[in-house]
């Protein structure tokens, strides 16, 4: 490559990335000033020891607690139990990579809290750029700079300056879909295994690593599949599976009791044992009816199909298609979907490219969209997310004891 076409990559990346960053920044200080309002005149004031700024004692809540736990002591050797036997809550339900990496900012003298904050909000940033080469590649630089429009402004992104692991998770994850699209199958086995110490999402990254093998399988006659090739791409489909067992492998390793993880996830569902399905059905028959609730989903579900499969997203390619069709299954699947239901939709970020409008492929006459409408849909969808962001932080960050219901 000449030093004229490097010069002239560069002078394209440059802006796109300042792009990126000033946006990211615009929606970051807008959520640090909901955050602070909610911290400094509307929280209960015994929820604060005073050793630090509010922001960063309400930034350390709920989840953060746990994490707290984790980088200053580790965790338990032996799974406690309550009076009548009963595996209580302990931090084994919680993956390692964050708090390891707070623990490590707070060799500098920083409280947990300032470091788990600095660790987050860094994680951000870099998600925020992960995220848009990974749609800049697939549909273009308008989508890419729109899309992190959409996750910053998103009612729940304020999780992602705060003690939670939705920016690591982001990052992992955008970082994981990239490598598979770009097939670079070494680097994802790399990050899926990482993920395994991260974030519970390994079995939808599995089946998006499987899809993507297929689609290059199929092209191998036009792109033959060296001996080399074959073995990086099943160390991807592999470490994919084997991230998924990680951390239940590391809890009975940890414990000496093999179904320490499961039956610890339990204790957060008063010691009911996981049932696949059934806590979404429930929770949905409880909030809109035994009729209603389950129709609901169904339609929900049903949504996310056509939005995934429909002519208007193929430009997401393969990857990232599949990612949105597999992880709401995984949600359906395992989770309780209650307030923390808005975080756990932050993963679904390629949904918003057909939001946007923009996820025809290229060469699709219909995805040639008039620059002020692209930019009209992208300042709509920003305001109505950041003002359901302030109601959404009012509601689950405002702790008013002894009411807990955790972002």
């Amino acid at each position: 490559m000449t030093k004229h076409l490097k010069g002239a990559l560069l002078g394209e990346r440059v802006p796109f990335l300042l792009a990126v960053l000033g946006i990211w920044t615009a929606l970051r200080l807008y959520t640090t000033g909901v955050l602070v309002w909610i911290a400094t005149s509307e929280q209960d004031p015994s929820i604060y020891s005073g050793d630090v700024p509010r922001y960063f004692e309400v930034a350390a809540l709920w989840d953060g607690q746990w994490y707290e736990r984790i980088a200053t002591a580790g965790y338990p050797d032996s799974l406690p139990l309550d009076d009548s036997g009963q595996v209580r809550q302990n931090e084994w339900a919680f993956y390692p990579v964050f708090p390891f990496l707070a623990r490590a900012v707070m060799l500098t003298g920083a409280p947990f809290s300032v470091a788990a904050v600095i660790v987050a909000t860094l994680l951000g940033y870099a998600a925020a750029l992960v995220i848009a080469g990974l749609v800049k590649d697939v549909v273009g630089p308008v989508a890419a700079l729109g899309t992190v429009a959409l996750v910053g402004a998103f009612p729940a992104s304020p999780t992602m300056q705060v003690a939670y692991t939705e920016s690591l998770a982001m990052l992992l994850l955008a970082s994981a879909l990239w490598l598979l699209a770009k097939r670079r199958w070494g680097a994802a086995a790399l990050v899926a295994l990482l993920t395994g110490l991260a974030r519970p999402i390994a079995l939808p990254l599995g089946l998006v690593a499987l899809v993507a093998l297929i689609v290059r399988w199929r092209g191998r006659d036009d792109n033959p599949i060296d001996r080399r090739e074959w073995a990086s791409m099943a160390s991807a489909l592999v470490a994919c599976g084997a991230s998924g067992l990680m951390w239940p492998a590391i809890a009975w390793w940890g414990t000496r009791q093999s179904d320490a993880y499961t039956v610890t996830m339990s204790a957060w569902r008063q010691g009911e044992p996981i049932s696949p399905f059934t806590p979404t059905i429930e929770i949905v028959q409880f909030l809109f009816g035994p009729t209603a609730g389950p129709v609901y989903l169904t339609i929900v579900l049903l949504a996310v199909v056509v939005a995934v499969l429909g002519p208007w997203a193929r430009g997401l390619g393969p990857v990232m298609r599949t990612w949105c069709l597999g992880y709401p299954l995984y949600l359906f699947a395992a989770l309780d979907p209650w307030t923390s239901i808005y975080r756990y939709l932050l993963p679904l970020f390629p949904l918003a490219i057909v939001l946007l409008g923009l996820g025809w492929e290229r060469s699709d006459p219909r995805g040639r969209v008039p620059g002020w409408l692209t930019a009209t849909r992208v300042a709509v969808f920003v305001g109505l997310f950041l003002a359901w962001q302030v109601w959404w932080t009012w509601e689950l960050f405002m702790f008013v004891p002894p009411r807990d219901n955790p972002p």
